[in-house]
């Protein structure tokens, strides 16, 4: 029986080296690869590296300039130095004659800004003065009527009297005369003439009192004539006194005791409209900063609480102030803080008053819009801390 045998394939024969480690090289992608897995491996131990580096270096660069904490019973808030602007503006339309001004300048209470051209109220207060004079006229002639009418009257009255004495002889004579006509003591003639007599100073004493009623209507209508020319009097005075305050008030003076010219808003030969505004100034004197406060802070915030004030371009000064306003109603932070996230903060607006005899004094060195921290006191009780200690220039 001869030997079995089977169908598997003979045993391949030794392999050649060199296809081995072509085999391998392609297995591991060849020295490149090997080469650029070494690098990367590298750039990812050196970022690691870096970012631990930077974080262990952040930390204590964080804690130390980080600012302090505030003790209990204290807030702060960010805010700008603002202060009340007021604008110099002419009442009356016209047009600008002078700008006595320039932008920086420091002015006082009472001083000229400015003037409008004044022409056209000059020449209407001569027109008024001319009425003055015309209704004045008038006044000396309806007195004068009215003392004329008065003797007049005098006159009448005196006559009335006269014709009552002549009427009431008349009358005696006239009854004699009947009577004795009756006993044909005198003829028809005498008696006629006594009756005649008689009747005429009837009517003679009625003209006399018609004349004395005349007087009295023409007297009445002459003091109406004095009124008039009274009233006329007054209203021409009315109106040049209107014009002289006009006249007045194209002078441009300042409101403000200390301030400084803002803007030059309007210069000479511009014609402006009623309230048109020639110059815009700042009060300072009344200089203060607004900043916001979350309700669980401005809950506790009371009306005069103290504040100090710490500004960015001065740092090392520490202003006094006080609060003189805090809002009944919450609003949104305005736009003017800087994050997103804050903006979506209900807060109540806190106003801080620096005091006017303080703002006084460093008028001068005064700026409005710097930013700054007001750090508020809640609890009246709370010492402020010694970092905010009230520190001003010559301290």
């Amino acid at each position: 029986m001869s030997p079995s045998t089977t169908n598997q394939p003979p045993q391949a024969a030794a392999e050649d080296p060199t296809t081995a480690k072509r085999s391998v090289a392609e297995r591991t992608g060849g020295p490149d690869r090997r080469k650029t897995d070494r690098a990367k491996t590298v750039r990812r131990w050196s970022l690691l590296m870096v970012v631990v580096l930077a974080g262990g270096l952040a930390y204590p660069a964080w804690t130390f300039l980080r600012p302090k904490g505030l003790p209990e019973g204290f807030a702060a808030s960010n805010g700008r130095i603002e202060a009340t602007e007021v604008d110099i503006a002419a009442k009356l339309a016209g047009r600008v004659e002078k700008v006595l001004v320039h932008e920086g300048d420091f002015i006082s209470a009472d001083q000229v800004l400015a003037k409008m051209d004044t022409k056209v109220l000059e020449a209407e207060r001569r027109e008024a003065e001319s009425q003055l004079r015309g209704a004045q006229s008038l006044l000396e002639t309806a007195q004068s009527t009215v003392r004329q009418r008065l003797s007049e009257k005098e006159a009448n009255e005196a006559t009335v009297s006269q014709r009552e004495a002549e009427l009431d002889l008349a009358s005696k004579n006239f009854q004699r005369a009947d009577q004795m006509y009756r006993n044909s003591a005198i003829a028809k003639e005498e008696f006629d003439r006594e009756q005649s007599t008689f009747f005429s100073g009837k009517a003679a004493l009625s003209t006399a009192k018609a004349n004395v009623a005349a007087a009295e209507a023409a007297i009445s209508t002459a003091r109406t004539l004095v009124f008039t020319a009274e009233s006329g009097i007054a209203a021409a005075q009315a109106k040049i006194a209107r014009i002289q305050a006009d006249i007045d008030d194209s002078t441009l003076k300042s409101t403000v005791s200390n301030g400084r010219v803002q803007f030059r808003i309007a210069e000479p030969g511009e014609v402006l409209n009623n309230g048109g505004k020639v110059v815009n100034v700042v009060d300072l004197t009344d200089v203060y900063m607004t900043f916001f406060l979350p309700e669980a802070a401005a809950g506790r915030v009371q009306q005069g609480a103290e504040v100090r004030l710490v500004l960015d371009a001065v740092p090392q000064f520490v202003i006094p102030a006080k609060v003189t306003f805090v809002a009944d109603v919450a609003q949104f932070t305005p736009k003017t803080v800087e994050t997103a996230e804050e903006r979506q903060k209900l807060t109540f607006r806190i106003k801080a008053h620096i005091p006017p005899e303080l703002l006084k004094k460093y008028v001068r060195i005064v700026k409005t819009g710097l930013p700054g921290v007001a750090y508020v006191q809640l609890d009246p009780q709370a010492e402020w801390p010694a970092n905010l200690k009230v520190k001003l220039p010559d301290e």
